[in-house]
Protein backbone atom coordinates (compact mmCIF):
# COMPACT_ATOMS: atom_id res chain seq x y z
CA UNK A 1 0.00 0.00 0.00
CA UNK A 2 2.77 2.46 0.62
CA UNK A 3 4.83 1.67 -2.58
CA UNK A 4 1.89 2.21 -4.36
CA UNK A 5 1.29 5.38 -2.42
CA UNK A 6 4.83 6.16 -3.65
CA UNK A 7 4.20 5.66 -7.00
CA UNK A 8 0.69 7.67 -6.86
CA UNK A 9 3.29 10.48 -5.38
CA UNK A 10 5.75 10.19 -7.87
CA UNK A 11 3.44 9.89 -11.16
CA UNK A 12 1.48 13.09 -9.50
CA UNK A 13 4.87 14.94 -9.45
CA UNK A 14 5.88 13.93 -13.16
CA UNK A 15 3.02 15.09 -14.43
CA UNK A 16 3.08 18.28 -13.04
CA UNK A 17 6.43 18.68 -13.80
CA UNK A 18 5.31 17.52 -17.71
CA UNK A 19 2.67 20.28 -17.69
CA UNK A 20 4.99 22.96 -16.69
CA UNK A 21 7.54 21.62 -19.24
CA UNK A 22 4.69 21.44 -21.81
CA UNK A 23 3.52 25.71 -20.75
CA UNK A 24 7.53 26.17 -21.11
CA UNK A 25 7.54 24.83 -24.39
CA UNK A 26 4.28 26.60 -25.17
CA UNK A 27 6.06 30.01 -24.07
CA UNK A 28 9.06 29.43 -25.88
CA UNK A 29 7.51 28.16 -29.30
CA UNK A 30 7.57 29.81 -32.74
CA UNK A 31 4.77 28.70 -35.01
CA UNK A 32 5.92 26.40 -37.97
CA UNK A 33 4.64 27.81 -40.98
CA UNK A 34 3.78 25.54 -43.83
CA UNK A 35 5.37 25.54 -47.59
CA UNK A 36 4.00 28.90 -49.57
CA UNK A 37 1.75 28.75 -52.42
CA UNK A 38 2.97 28.90 -55.86
CA UNK A 39 1.07 31.18 -57.64
CA UNK A 40 0.86 29.56 -60.12
CA UNK A 41 4.41 29.73 -61.04
CA UNK A 42 4.75 32.86 -60.98
CA UNK A 43 7.73 34.74 -59.57
CA UNK A 44 7.33 38.22 -59.17
CA UNK A 45 4.36 36.86 -56.69
CA UNK A 46 6.80 34.79 -54.88
CA UNK A 47 9.00 37.64 -54.46
CA UNK A 48 6.52 39.44 -52.91
CA UNK A 49 5.17 36.79 -50.43
CA UNK A 50 8.86 36.71 -49.07
CA UNK A 51 8.12 40.26 -48.71
CA UNK A 52 4.86 39.31 -46.54
CA UNK A 53 5.98 36.76 -44.90
CA UNK A 54 9.00 38.98 -42.98
CA UNK A 55 5.69 40.45 -41.05
CA UNK A 56 4.17 36.98 -39.95
CA UNK A 57 4.70 36.94 -36.39
CA UNK A 58 6.01 33.44 -35.54
CA UNK A 59 7.11 34.30 -31.89
CA UNK A 60 5.10 34.28 -28.85
CA UNK A 61 4.39 37.77 -27.32
CA UNK A 62 3.46 36.52 -23.95
CA UNK A 63 0.33 39.04 -23.80
CA UNK A 64 -2.44 37.49 -21.73
CA UNK A 65 -6.17 38.79 -21.99
CA UNK A 66 -5.32 39.13 -18.13
CA UNK A 67 -2.38 41.87 -18.69
CA UNK A 68 -5.01 43.77 -20.36
CA UNK A 69 -6.58 45.89 -17.74
CA UNK A 70 -10.40 46.85 -18.60
CA UNK A 71 -11.75 47.02 -21.87
CA UNK A 72 -13.79 44.10 -21.65
CA UNK A 73 -15.86 44.78 -24.83
CA UNK A 74 -12.83 44.79 -26.92
CA UNK A 75 -11.54 41.70 -25.46
CA UNK A 76 -14.96 39.97 -25.76
CA UNK A 77 -15.67 41.48 -29.51
CA UNK A 78 -12.17 39.30 -30.32
CA UNK A 79 -12.93 36.36 -28.64
CA UNK A 80 -16.50 36.17 -30.50
CA UNK A 81 -14.50 37.39 -33.78
CA UNK A 82 -10.96 34.64 -33.72
CA UNK A 83 -11.07 32.72 -30.38
CA UNK A 84 -14.28 31.05 -30.52
CA UNK A 85 -14.46 30.29 -33.77
CA UNK A 86 -11.85 28.33 -34.08
CA UNK A 87 -12.17 26.55 -31.35
CA UNK A 88 -16.26 25.41 -31.78
CA UNK A 89 -16.91 26.24 -35.49
CA UNK A 90 -19.99 24.14 -35.60
CA UNK A 91 -21.93 27.09 -33.81
CA UNK A 92 -20.56 30.26 -36.27
CA UNK A 93 -22.68 29.52 -39.55
CA UNK A 94 -25.15 31.54 -41.35
CA UNK A 95 -26.02 34.82 -39.66
CA UNK A 96 -24.12 34.29 -37.04
CA UNK A 97 -20.90 34.19 -39.40
CA UNK A 98 -18.13 35.63 -37.32
CA UNK A 99 -16.84 39.37 -37.35
CA UNK A 100 -14.18 39.60 -40.12
CA UNK A 101 -13.67 42.82 -39.27
CA UNK A 102 -12.93 45.08 -36.05
CA UNK A 103 -11.41 48.21 -35.64
CA UNK A 104 -10.06 49.48 -32.47
CA UNK A 105 -9.62 53.37 -31.95
CA UNK A 106 -9.22 55.62 -29.43
CA UNK A 107 -6.37 58.28 -27.82
CA UNK A 108 -2.82 57.11 -27.99
CA UNK A 109 -1.54 55.05 -25.35
CA UNK A 110 -4.78 53.35 -24.17
CA UNK A 111 -3.77 49.48 -25.09
CA UNK A 112 -4.88 48.84 -28.52
CA UNK A 113 -1.36 47.59 -29.77
CA UNK A 114 -1.41 45.58 -26.36
CA UNK A 115 -4.66 43.78 -26.97
CA UNK A 116 -3.50 42.72 -31.11
CA UNK A 117 -0.66 41.14 -28.90
CA UNK A 118 -3.21 39.47 -26.82
CA UNK A 119 -4.90 38.16 -30.12
CA UNK A 120 -1.39 37.23 -31.48
CA UNK A 121 -0.58 35.01 -27.50
CA UNK A 122 -4.09 33.80 -26.97
CA UNK A 123 -5.49 32.94 -30.41
CA UNK A 124 -3.64 30.22 -31.50
CA UNK A 125 -3.81 32.16 -35.45
CA UNK A 126 -1.18 32.88 -37.80
CA UNK A 127 -0.73 36.83 -37.26
CA UNK A 128 0.30 38.85 -39.55
CA UNK A 129 1.16 42.54 -38.40
CA UNK A 130 0.83 44.63 -41.02
CA UNK A 131 2.34 48.40 -41.36
CA UNK A 132 1.98 50.65 -44.20
CA UNK A 133 5.73 50.06 -45.35
CA UNK A 134 4.93 46.67 -45.73
CA UNK A 135 2.30 47.39 -48.09
CA UNK A 136 3.45 50.24 -50.16
CA UNK A 137 6.64 50.49 -52.65
CA UNK A 138 7.63 52.72 -55.00
CA UNK A 139 7.64 50.30 -57.85
CA UNK A 140 4.24 51.15 -59.94
CA UNK A 141 1.65 48.19 -59.64
CA UNK A 142 3.64 47.10 -56.66
CA UNK A 143 1.13 48.02 -53.89
CA UNK A 144 -1.78 46.62 -55.27
CA UNK A 145 -0.06 43.41 -55.93
CA UNK A 146 1.24 43.19 -52.13
CA UNK A 147 -2.22 43.90 -50.74
CA UNK A 148 -3.27 40.45 -53.02
CA UNK A 149 -0.37 38.76 -52.23
CA UNK A 150 -0.94 39.64 -48.71
CA UNK A 151 -4.89 38.26 -48.37
CA UNK A 152 -3.81 35.25 -50.53
CA UNK A 153 -1.08 34.39 -47.60
CA UNK A 154 -4.01 34.91 -45.15
CA UNK A 155 -6.37 32.51 -46.92
CA UNK A 156 -3.40 29.99 -47.23
CA UNK A 157 -2.02 29.90 -43.67
CA UNK A 158 -5.88 30.38 -42.20
CA UNK A 159 -6.65 30.54 -39.82
CA UNK A 160 -5.06 33.93 -40.15
CA UNK A 161 -5.36 37.27 -38.16
CA UNK A 162 -4.18 40.42 -40.33
CA UNK A 163 -3.27 43.21 -37.71
CA UNK A 164 -3.32 46.85 -39.49
CA UNK A 165 -1.45 49.19 -36.85
CA UNK A 166 -2.35 52.92 -38.10
CA UNK A 167 -4.58 52.01 -40.32
CA UNK A 168 -5.45 56.29 -41.30
CA UNK A 169 -1.55 56.16 -43.06
CA UNK A 170 -3.22 54.01 -45.84
CA UNK A 171 -6.49 54.18 -45.62
CA UNK A 172 -7.47 57.62 -45.65
CA UNK A 173 -10.72 59.20 -47.57
CA UNK A 174 -10.39 58.85 -51.02
CA UNK A 175 -11.39 62.11 -51.79
CA UNK A 176 -8.53 63.78 -49.69
CA UNK A 177 -10.25 65.89 -47.92
CA UNK A 178 -11.79 67.45 -51.39
CA UNK A 179 -15.20 66.69 -50.99
CA UNK A 180 -16.74 65.21 -54.71
CA UNK A 181 -13.50 66.74 -56.49
CA UNK A 182 -11.87 63.92 -56.30
CA UNK A 183 -8.66 65.24 -53.58
CA UNK A 184 -5.52 65.59 -53.55
CA UNK A 185 -4.80 61.39 -53.57
CA UNK A 186 -2.00 60.12 -56.08
CA UNK A 187 -3.35 57.52 -58.44
CA UNK A 188 -1.32 54.95 -57.23
CA UNK A 189 -2.84 55.41 -53.74
CA UNK A 190 -5.73 55.03 -54.89
CA UNK A 191 -5.56 51.69 -56.34
CA UNK A 192 -4.05 50.45 -53.05
CA UNK A 193 -7.08 51.47 -51.20
CA UNK A 194 -9.47 50.14 -53.71
CA UNK A 195 -7.47 46.97 -53.87
CA UNK A 196 -7.55 46.77 -49.85
CA UNK A 197 -11.41 47.24 -50.48
CA UNK A 198 -12.14 44.28 -52.60
CA UNK A 199 -9.84 42.00 -50.77
CA UNK A 200 -11.82 43.03 -47.77
CA UNK A 201 -14.82 42.23 -49.80
CA UNK A 202 -13.73 38.99 -50.53
CA UNK A 203 -13.32 37.46 -46.95
CA UNK A 204 -16.92 37.78 -46.42
CA UNK A 205 -16.78 35.28 -49.23
CA UNK A 206 -13.88 32.83 -48.30
CA UNK A 207 -14.46 29.69 -46.32
CA UNK A 208 -11.22 30.25 -44.75
CA UNK A 209 -11.15 32.14 -41.18
CA UNK A 210 -9.27 35.50 -41.86
CA UNK A 211 -9.70 38.12 -39.39
CA UNK A 212 -8.73 41.68 -39.98
CA UNK A 213 -7.99 43.76 -36.60
CA UNK A 214 -7.10 47.43 -37.86
CA UNK A 215 -6.13 50.07 -35.27
CA UNK A 216 -5.92 54.06 -35.66
CA UNK A 217 -5.65 57.03 -33.57
CA UNK A 218 -7.68 59.39 -35.75
CA UNK A 219 -10.68 56.97 -37.01
CA UNK A 220 -12.57 60.29 -38.97
CA UNK A 221 -9.90 60.03 -41.40
CA UNK A 222 -10.43 57.06 -42.78
CA UNK A 223 -12.41 56.31 -45.88
CA UNK A 224 -16.25 55.36 -45.25
CA UNK A 225 -15.79 52.33 -47.28
CA UNK A 226 -13.25 50.89 -45.14
CA UNK A 227 -15.92 51.51 -42.13
CA UNK A 228 -18.64 49.32 -43.88
CA UNK A 229 -16.17 46.39 -43.79
CA UNK A 230 -15.16 46.91 -40.46
CA UNK A 231 -18.28 45.62 -39.26
CA UNK A 232 -17.42 46.21 -35.22
CA UNK A 233 -15.42 49.54 -34.36
CA UNK A 234 -14.47 49.75 -30.50
CA UNK A 235 -13.59 52.99 -29.10
CA UNK A 236 -10.60 52.14 -26.34
CA UNK A 237 -10.61 54.27 -24.60
CA UNK A 238 -9.17 56.31 -21.38
CA UNK A 239 -8.48 54.16 -18.36
CA UNK A 240 -11.12 54.52 -15.53
CA UNK A 241 -9.81 54.99 -11.74
CA UNK A 242 -10.00 51.44 -11.12
CA UNK A 243 -7.81 50.66 -14.18
CA UNK A 244 -4.97 53.38 -13.46
CA UNK A 245 -4.92 51.52 -9.81
CA UNK A 246 -4.49 48.31 -11.30
CA UNK A 247 -2.20 49.70 -13.98
CA UNK A 248 -0.03 50.85 -10.80
CA UNK A 249 0.09 48.05 -8.50
CA UNK A 250 0.91 45.94 -11.26
CA UNK A 251 4.07 48.33 -12.53
CA UNK A 252 4.89 49.16 -8.65
CA UNK A 253 4.61 45.82 -7.78
CA UNK A 254 8.46 44.90 -7.53
CA UNK A 255 9.48 47.78 -6.16
CA UNK A 256 9.44 48.70 -2.14
CA UNK A 257 6.76 51.85 -1.85
CA UNK A 258 5.98 53.14 1.44
CA UNK A 259 2.26 52.88 2.49
CA UNK A 260 1.42 50.89 -1.08
CA UNK A 261 -2.06 51.89 -0.94
CA UNK A 262 -1.65 55.45 0.08
CA UNK A 263 0.09 55.67 -2.92
CA UNK A 264 -1.80 53.55 -5.25
CA UNK A 265 -4.70 55.68 -4.20
CA UNK A 266 -3.02 59.21 -4.86
CA UNK A 267 -1.83 57.89 -8.30
CA UNK A 268 -5.29 56.56 -9.28
CA UNK A 269 -7.22 59.66 -8.28
CA UNK A 270 -4.85 62.23 -9.18
CA UNK A 271 -4.22 60.80 -13.15
CA UNK A 272 -8.08 61.79 -14.72
CA UNK A 273 -7.28 62.20 -18.23
CA UNK A 274 -4.33 60.36 -18.33
CA UNK A 275 -3.46 56.88 -20.78
CA UNK A 276 -2.37 54.11 -19.99
CA UNK A 277 1.13 54.99 -21.53
CA UNK A 278 0.89 57.90 -18.99
CA UNK A 279 0.70 55.80 -15.99
CA UNK A 280 3.33 54.20 -16.84
CA UNK A 281 5.79 57.12 -17.37
CA UNK A 282 4.04 58.09 -13.85
CA UNK A 283 5.19 55.09 -12.44
CA UNK A 284 8.73 54.76 -14.14
CA UNK A 285 9.55 58.57 -12.47
CA UNK A 286 8.59 57.08 -9.05
CA UNK A 287 11.07 54.29 -9.19
CA UNK A 288 13.57 56.47 -10.90
CA UNK A 289 13.73 58.85 -7.92
CA UNK A 290 15.40 56.49 -5.24
CA UNK A 291 17.25 55.28 -7.79
CA UNK A 292 18.39 58.66 -8.34
CA UNK A 293 19.54 59.54 -5.00
CA UNK A 294 21.53 56.10 -4.66
CA UNK A 295 23.57 57.62 -7.73
CA UNK A 296 24.18 60.49 -6.17
CA UNK A 297 25.93 59.20 -3.04
CA UNK A 298 27.65 56.92 -5.32
CA UNK A 299 29.17 59.37 -7.06
CA UNK A 300 29.91 61.22 -4.05
CA UNK A 301 32.19 58.34 -3.18
CA UNK A 302 34.81 58.25 -5.63
CA UNK A 303 37.07 55.36 -4.11
CA UNK A 304 35.42 51.60 -3.59
CA UNK A 305 35.20 50.49 0.11
CA UNK A 306 33.95 47.75 1.88
CA UNK A 307 30.29 47.13 2.02
CA UNK A 308 29.46 49.21 -1.20
CA UNK A 309 27.74 46.39 -2.58
CA UNK A 310 25.56 46.06 -0.46
CA UNK A 311 24.63 49.79 -0.64
CA UNK A 312 24.10 49.60 -4.21
CA UNK A 313 21.78 46.14 -3.91
CA UNK A 314 19.84 48.22 -0.89
CA UNK A 315 18.34 51.10 -3.28
CA UNK A 316 15.35 52.25 -0.83
CA UNK A 317 11.71 52.36 -0.90
CA UNK A 318 9.67 54.78 -3.03
CA UNK A 319 8.49 57.18 -0.60
CA UNK A 320 5.38 59.57 -0.38
CA UNK A 321 7.78 62.64 -1.52
CA UNK A 322 8.91 60.42 -4.37
CA UNK A 323 5.31 59.91 -5.38
CA UNK A 324 4.49 63.66 -4.89
CA UNK A 325 7.27 64.43 -6.55
CA UNK A 326 6.33 62.44 -9.74
CA UNK A 327 2.74 63.46 -9.83
CA UNK A 328 4.12 67.42 -9.89
CA UNK A 329 6.01 66.48 -13.11
CA UNK A 330 3.27 64.11 -14.56
CA UNK A 331 1.29 65.70 -17.64
CA UNK A 332 -1.18 64.03 -19.68
CA UNK A 333 -0.59 63.22 -23.12
CA UNK A 334 -4.30 63.67 -24.37
CA UNK A 335 -6.22 66.89 -24.61
CA UNK A 336 -9.53 67.31 -23.33
CA UNK A 337 -10.97 68.52 -26.48
CA UNK A 338 -9.80 65.80 -28.16
CA UNK A 339 -11.58 63.48 -26.44
CA UNK A 340 -14.93 65.12 -26.95
CA UNK A 341 -13.71 64.07 -30.77
CA UNK A 342 -13.76 60.70 -29.90
CA UNK A 343 -17.30 60.78 -28.08
CA UNK A 344 -19.10 63.18 -31.16
CA UNK A 345 -17.34 60.33 -33.55
CA UNK A 346 -17.79 57.15 -30.88
CA UNK A 347 -21.72 58.60 -31.23
CA UNK A 348 -22.16 58.24 -34.82
CA UNK A 349 -19.92 55.09 -35.31
CA UNK A 350 -19.22 53.33 -32.55
CA UNK A 351 -19.54 51.46 -29.24
CA UNK A 352 -17.14 52.24 -26.08
CA UNK A 353 -15.17 49.41 -24.59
Amino acid sequence: MGRRGEEGTAEEEGTAEEEEEEEEDWENARRVLKPPPTFGGSSELRDLARVITRDIHTANPNVRWRDVVGLDDAKRLLKEAVVMPVKYPQFFHGLLTPWRGVLLYGPPGTGKTMLAKAVATECGTTFFNIAASSIVSKWRGDSEKLVRVLFELARHHAPSTVFMDELDAVMSARDGGGGASGGGDHEASRRLKTELLIQMDGLAKSDELVFVLAATNLPWDLDPAMLRRLEKRVMVSLPSRDARRAMASSLLSAHAVDDLDGALDRIAAATEGHSGSDVHSLCKECAMRPLRRLMAKLDDDLEPRDGMEEEVAAMGAITEEDVSGALREAKPSHAAAHSRRYETWTESHGVVA
